[in-house]
């Protein structure tokens, strides 16, 4: 009796320490990826050093940008969800009217830095570019997910 609670204890431990190890893994460390897709940035797109010097810091810049849209996007719907569990269609069709202007805007953005980058790279160059962010972007989600 005192063996199999001994085994069902240990059985226990190296569940929880596998299960804890397998969360750690899935977390996704984001300088390293950042960093990761900016050098397959460059090599795909065939960025120079220079080109790259002049390039990135736009594209940073609009991705923060981006990334803040979003951000207080989300922010709005959660707040507005924790303040009435039972949401009207009218409060429903303020988060479907919000999720268009986010698009919008982010369009918006797009349109602005677009005009900037194409003053820093050649426009084959610059399709090359978002062409392999979205490639890289595509092959991390497989990987994450485990395919």
């Amino acid at each position: 009796m005192k063996k199999n609670i001994t085994l069902l204890c240990f059985t226990l431990i190296i569940s929880i320490s596998t299960s804890t190890a397998f969360t750690q893994t899935r977390r996704m460390n984001m300088a390293d990826y950042e960093k990761r897709k900016m050098e397959y940035i460059q090599k795909e797109a065939g960025l120079t050093k220079e080109e790259a010097d002049r390039y990135f810091p736009l594209y940073n810049d609009l991705s923060k940008k981006k990334f803040e849209l979003h951000k207080q996007h989300r922010d709005k719907v959660e707040k507005m969800k924790q303040s009435n569990k039972n949401m009207s269609n009218e409060e429903y069709r303020q988060l479907l009217e919000n999720d268009v202007d986010v698009k919008l805007k982010e369009a918006e953005l797009d349109k602005q830095y677009s005009e900037k980058m194409e003053k820093t790279l050649s426009p084959e160059k610059l399709y090359r570019a978002q062409q392999a962010e979205r490639k890289f972007m595509q092959q991390e989600v497989m990987k994450f997910r485990g395919n």
